[in-house]
């Protein structure tokens, strides 16, 4: 009777639970209460984001800095201390009296400038060095983009051959390779006179001729870096853009011009531009073929008439004015070089 009581007694209680425990027919399960424990998957770890306006970089926004102190360290011992000794010399008389300490140094404001855009070999020298860098680089950009296109026109063994040549004498240092010019065309001993039957011509002593000798060294050593950058821009122009314009009966010059050239947009202004700022600044190969400046100074540049006026003459400040001048205009070109890099994505 106790046992059967019992019994009946866990069984009306098992069931009563199960019943409390299981939603009514047709009514949704009760919502948990707030502050409650979460069942089942409400248990999973909550991320929580950083609140508006707490900026991502804010716990480790000074270790790009610390990674970047030895490179600015440098730079600033390497680069920005000469530019300020080189601007700040400018506006002082420095020549070999003040480094002698036979005289004291005065300051001269913007004098040296004065004298400088009042000189007029610096307006000749000027322009000259601008018509030589437009030609140094027109040519080299000529001369790199069509063997670009021909290396994309050759065999493996060919093309290897092209860019080992090419990549020599892209490492070839400037005074070396200026001397082995200078040997190709010597008027006593020079293959190149011997070749063309011109007996003992000079080719350093007419002004055309001598620029014309230098830019060929300077193409020479420059055209590799336009060689390789083009021909990587065209091994990544989809081959079947290629063959459509080819289907289409367009020449090779139409297929550069309509086709290769536009894509390439980007590719051509950055070496257009790093192109400028070398030639521009040439001074090597001026120096040591022309034998500083050529007869008269009808060679000179801008970088060997900072040279001479400098140490040549003695006239340190006038030199360093130069010099200024020299890195204001290599400055908006690096401006408009960066400004373009940063548009190619978009515009170009």
């Amino acid at each position: 009777m106790n046992d059967r009581t019992e019994s009946g007694g866990a069984d009306v209680a098992g069931s009563v639970s199960v019943a409390d425990s299981a939603p009514a027919a047709g009514r949704p399960p009760a919502k948990p209460k707030a502050g409650g424990a979460r069942v089942g998957r409400d248990r999973r770890p909550v991320t929580r984001r950083p609140a508006p306006g707490r900026s991502a970089l804010r716990s480790g926004g000074w270790t790009p800095w610390l990674y970047l102190a030895p490179a600015l360290v440098v730079l600033g011992g390497l680069l920005v201390y000469p530019i300020y000794q080189l601007g700040l010399i400018s506006f002082f008389e420095y020549t070999q009296a003040q480094v002698s300490g036979g005289a004291p140094t005065t300051f001269q404001g913007f004098a040296n400038y004065a004298e400088l855009f009042g000189d007029p070999q610096f307006w000749q020298v000027l322009l000259a060095t601008v018509l030589f860098a437009a030609a140094c680089v027109v040519s080299t950009l000529a001369v790199g983009c069509a063997l670009a296109v021909l290396l994309t026109r050759v065999r493996a063994v060919p093309r290897l051959a092209l860019m080992l040549a090419a990549l020599g004498a892209w490492a070839t240092p400037a005074v070396t390779g200026s001397t082995v010019w200078l040997f190709l065309f010597d008027p006593d001993f020079g293959p190149v006179n011997r070749m063309l039957g011109l007996g003992d011509h000079s080719w350093t002593y007419g002004r055309i001729s001598a620029f014309f000798l230098v830019l060929l060294e300077v193409v020479w050593c420059s055209f590799p870096f336009v060689m390789v950058t083009v021909y990587a821009g065209i091994r990544a122009v989809p081959a079947e853009v290629l063959e459509a314009a080819a289907l289409d009966g367009a020449s090779q010059w139409r297929i550069w011009r309509s086709v290769l050239a536009p894509m390439l947009r980007p590719i051509l202004v950055v070496v257009t531009i790093q192109s400028v700022i070398w030639d521009f600044k040439v001074f090597t190969q001026i120096y040591v073929m022309t034998n500083g400046g050529g007869i008269a100074g009808q060679n000179m540049v801008l970088n060997v008439y900072a040279y001479q006026q400098a140490f040549a003459s003695s006239q340190y400040s006038f030199g360093s004015a130069i010099g200024v001048v020299m890195l204001l205009i290599l400055l908006a070109v690096t401006l408009v070089y960066l400004r373009l890099l940063r548009r190619q994505g978009e515009e170009l």
